[in-house]
């Protein structure tokens, strides 16, 4: 009977030892543009290995004193918002772990029926067309990249009505003020979020991408678990949820 319960102390210990490890939670941070495919590839990722994670996703003051404490992966929305966090809090980063997952291609959104008949950029600079602008949120430029002529960045800057910092206030301002903005350049992967937005694809020529990197934090303690979250990122299936988002 004593063999017994000592084999079964021994039994409970070990059990205990193994449960905080089953417990642990990847914790995942970025911005609020690959929120949804970021989200849906932890869900699946989650239900294939047992291991749970936490995405938390929107602008990077709300989550980032939380992050620095228990961030184990990072994303950007764009290679150069990663990089500016990077910049901003050295040594946060594992920069030998960031890989580049997939390019969103820049687009405009317009109002049901597109009633401004928004076809390419210089159409967005005619009077009359009030712009919404995010200055920022992997957003930051892109009318310039697209426009390329000093004339053009021009008219599309004499039709912002508003600028904003984040994808969030853009997102709210476009839905309870559609009196008062008729387009805007963001990105394609926005229009499946936005019921009853159209989206206009513009020439080839007038089209950007940006890129969507990946690192973990250098505090993790779950550098496996997350390096595998990422390779999961990074798989065939993985892509196939990004496309189902609107990226490419």
């Amino acid at each position: 009977m004593t063999n017994f319960l000592s084999r079964l102390g021994l039994l409970l210990a070990a059990l205990a030892l193994l449960a905080p490890a089953r417990a642990q939670t990847l914790h995942v941070y970025g911005p609020g543009g690959p929120a949804e495919p970021m989200k849906e590839c932890a869900a699946i990722f989650a239900q294939r290995t047992g291991t749970a994670v936490e995405v938390t996703a929107g602008p990077e003051p709300q989550w980032l004193e939380k992050a620095l404490q228990d961030a184990d992966v990072l994303f950007g929305g764009a290679e150069y918002m990663l990089t500016q966090t990077a910049l901003a809090h050295p040594g946060f980063l594992d920069e030998a772990s960031r890989v580049s997952l997939y390019a969103r291609e820049a687009a405009v959104l317009v109002r049901p029926g597109n009633p401004k008949h928004i076809r390419r950029l210089a159409d967005l600079a005619r009077p009359g067309v009030r712009l919404l602008d995010v200055n920022g949120a992997g957003q930051l430029g892109m009318p310039e990249d697209m426009a390329r002529t000093t004339e053009l960045v021009a008219g599309l800057q004499r039709n912002v009505r508003q600028s904003v910092k984040s994808s969030a206030e853009a997102v709210a301002l476009w839905q309870k003020q559609p009196q008062d903005f008729d387009a805007w350049i963001t990105y394609a992967s926005w229009q499946p979020r936005l019921p009853g937005s159209a989206l206009v694809r513009l020439p080839r020529a007038q089209r950007v991408s940006r890129g969507t990197p990946v690192a973990l934090a250098a505090r993790t303690q779950q550098a496996a678990t997350g390096r595998r979250f990422v390779a999961f990122l990074q798989s065939a299936e993985g892509h196939a949820i990004f496309r189902k988002w609107g990226w490419q």
